[in-house]
């Protein structure tokens, strides 16, 4: 009786106890003031959900009773599920918020920046609406640009499944692959309700975007549309075409930019030249003419020679003039009695053989002389007697014991050579300590020699 009368109901209240079993299956509880409805929603019905079941969500729950013998209650077997009013939705959505905000997937940090020139751009839009084609458009006419689309569901069942998996599948692609990897990913859809627009809401969404390696720009609805994704994306565009403006810059503005850029440069490779010419120019103004610097010189050259020309005329006229008068006290006796007094005077100067003999007897006698004297000096003469001339290491003849004592080595000149010897302060004699031969008699004494007198 319960199912055939409540075959279909509608019943409004405010989720609770939500759990989700290992099969797939979904139980809860739908209250308000003053009841409480239990519920269960199969497999297939959980996957068309277009939002996460969360307690305290107030959502509207199509389908019918029936019981459940096993508690002895009934039951509402829940075919379809949405939220109730957009006061719902917007408290789920700052639920949300606030639990992803907390995690710091909104922190500014984690913003990167976007491409300044992207070589591909991927686009995760629904291929048929009029999204993909302004951004086309926009692209073609700023900077025409590679791009590849990934077609997804932008509302409704399982919308936000394939947009989640669009944006990772771009993360996911391989750099050099057969498809080229985006540098850039714009997700984007038109504008519509906060319920058209709720996919863009969906925590698997906003982890997806939050997560994704390439930079991603945000062109969800219009200008006034905000969702959980704009927060979570790099850059956020007002809309769809302002989001392909961002992407790319305008190609005849950058063309623009760089002629003015290399006009710039020019003049500033020509301005220190110009500069430097009309610096030249000012000072090239300030100096004299050649005809100024070489006029003195000019001058002074033509004065230095009418100076000369005159000078070697009165020198030439003072020449002649003391010429004329040494000419005049000259004559031939004067110059032949000179020339015979200058020859009787070279006749009595003339050298005879006889002055030369002489004179070279005397030196030969004097130098002779010298040489006997010479060889009376010599200290090795005497050594033939028997004598020995004693050096030391510097060769230097040694007169006394205390030199020699001073000396570390000792050289004995003989008459045939020399001899090496080392000096030994109190040695004792050859034979000393052995008893001298008696004599017969004590010889007599010799007279002493007279002393030899000084050669010099």
């Amino acid at each position: 009786m319960v199912e055939d009368r409540f075959g279909f109901v509608r019943v409004r209240g405010e989720l609770s106890g939500v759990k989700r079993a290992a099969s797939g299956h979904l139980y809860l509880a739908l209250k308000d003031e003053g009841a409480r409805l239990d519920g269960v929603m199969w497999k297939g019905g959980v996957a068309r959900l277009s939002f996460v079941p969360e307690d305290g969500v107030e959502v509207v729950a199509s389908g019918k009773l029936t019981t459940y013998p096993g508690r002895s209650n009934y039951q509402l077997v829940i075919e379809r599920m949405e939220i109730a009013g957009e006061g719902a939705l917007l408290a789920l959505l700052a639920k949300t918020k606030a639990r992803l905000e907390a995690e710091g997937l909104f922190s500014p940090e984690r913003k990167r920046p976007i491409p300044y020139l992207p070589r591909v751009i991927g686009v995760v839009t629904s291929p048929t609406g009029a999204v993909i084609r302004d951004i086309l458009h926009r692209l073609a006419d700023r900077w025409p640009s590679h791009v590849l689309v990934w077609p997804v569901l932008v509302q409704g069942q399982g919308a936000a499944a394939q947009v989640a998996a669009a944006v990772r599948g771009f993360s996911a692609m391989a750099a050099g692959g057969a498809i080229p990897r985006p540098d850039l990913v714009i997700v984007a859809r038109g504008g519509g309700s906060i319920e058209d627009l709720w996919a863009f809401n969906e925590e698997e969404v906003v982890r997806a975007i939050a997560g994704c390696t390439i930079p991603t720009i945000s062109a969800v609805g219009h200008e006034t549309d905000t969702t959980l994704a704009d927060f979570a994306a790099d850059w956020r565009a007002p809309t769809p075409t302002a989001a392909a403006e961002r992407a790319v810059p305008v190609r005849a503005e950058l063309a623009a930019g760089l002629a003015e850029l290399g006009l710039r440069q020019r003049r500033a490779v020509m301005r220190p030249v110009a500069l430097g010419r009309e610096r030249l120019e000012a000072r090239a103004r300030h100096l004299p003419s050649p005809q100024e610097l070489i006029a003195g010189p000019v001058q002074a050259l033509d004065e230095a020679g009418e100076r000369l020309r005159r000078g070697l005329s009165d020198r030439v006229v003072l020449a002649a003039r003391q010429y004329h008068t040494v000419s005049g006290r000259l004559s031939l006796p004067l110059l032949s009695a000179r020339l015979a007094a200058a020859r009787q005077r070279l006749e009595g100067q003339r050298l005879t053989p006889a002055l030369l003999s002489s004179r070279i007897a005397q030196d030969r006698a004097r130098l002779e002389g010298l040489g006997r004297v010479l060889q009376s000096l010599n200290p090795d003469g005497i050594l033939q007697k028997g004598y020995v001339r004693v050096t030391g290491a510097d060769g230097h003849t040694l007169v006394s014991a205390a030199q020699a004592r001073e000396a570390a080595h000792l050289t004995l000149h003989f008459r045939d050579g020399q001899l090496g010897a080392v000096p030994q302060d109190g040695a004792p004699a050859p034979g000393a300590g052995r008893p001298a031969p008696a004599r017969a008699s004590a010889p007599k004494p010799r007279p002493a020699p007279p002393e030899q007198g000084k050669l010099l």
